[in-house]
């Protein structure tokens, strides 16, 4: 019993310095990051762009902005009872890439369906590409934020070895460790900040890619069904099967 209790003074000691231990690593990571230089600051501003970017896209790059489910509900039965007109104005006042490929439908309803579906082909290609445009900031800052960081830790080397030209040679070794581990917090920075803003970049294209496909979908659909003379069909696609991103 007092060997079980003897043993338990070596993990209350590890428990009771570890925390401590990190905690003076935090501290000493503060200290190099406040005196990592301009290329941090750089790199710091550059996250910053990066989180304000990857906010905006995944609130406003989502499903619900490009086709809402209430706007296919709306228009269904006016599309079937061939209420074009009733249609177009309801679609007047959508703010929305599914919006402006109906209303284009409905406007242009008795060009051929090869048309139909290449007018509104470039449509939903277009508006997508904006979206694209808008998240392009990030593959420019997993690009850009390595190579800050590089060179902010290639200037930390310079500085470093120009110490110890001037410190009598290597008399003091810890000049130059410090100089060199605070120069390599660029280089860990930069990479930090590129490897989210990569993968963000990443995650975008492949939604982009996704709603491309929907959409394509959708608009052989509609022409195919809408368009046609046989109304054995439904004319729009069943909302349950498209699939929506959040």
């Amino acid at each position: 019993m007092l060997k079980l209790s003897n043993n338990r003074y070596p993990i209350f000691f590890v428990l009771l310095v570890c925390p401590l231990a990190a905690r003076a690593a935090d501290i000493n990571l503060a200290e190099q990051l406040s005196e990592g230089g301009i290329a941090l600051v750089i790199i710091l501003l550059m996250s910053v762009l990066l989180v304000a970017v990857s906010a905006e896209r995944l609130i406003n790059f989502r499903a619900k902005h490009l086709y809402p489910y209430e706007l296919i509900t709306q228009i269904k039965p006016l599309w079937q009872d061939k209420r074009f007109q009733d249609a177009q104005r309801l679609l007047e006042s959508e703010n929305n890439t599914l919006g402006r490929i109906l209303y284009f439908l409905t406007l242009y309803k008795h060009r051929n369906p090869d048309s139909l579906i290449t007018g509104a082909s470039e449509i939903a290609s277009l508006e997508l590409r904006q979206h694209q445009q808008k998240a392009y900031a990030l593959a420019i800052i997993a690009t850009v934020a390595p190579i800050v960081g590089l060179l902010g830790t290639v200037i930390g080397m310079i500085e470093a070895f120009h110490v110890i030209a001037y410190s009598q040679g290597m008399g003091n070794p810890a000049l130059l460790a410090g100089g060199i581990s605070k120069a390599l917090i660029n280089t860990a920075a930069g990479l930090s900040v590129a490897l989210p803003a990569l993968a963000m970049h990443h995650f975008f294209k492949h939604r982009c890619a996704s709603f491309g496909l929907q959409f394509e979908r959708i608009i052989n659909q509609l022409v195919s069904e809408g368009f046609s003379d046989s109304q054995e069909t439904s004319v729009f696609p069943d909302a349950n099967k498209v699939a929506y991103a959040n």
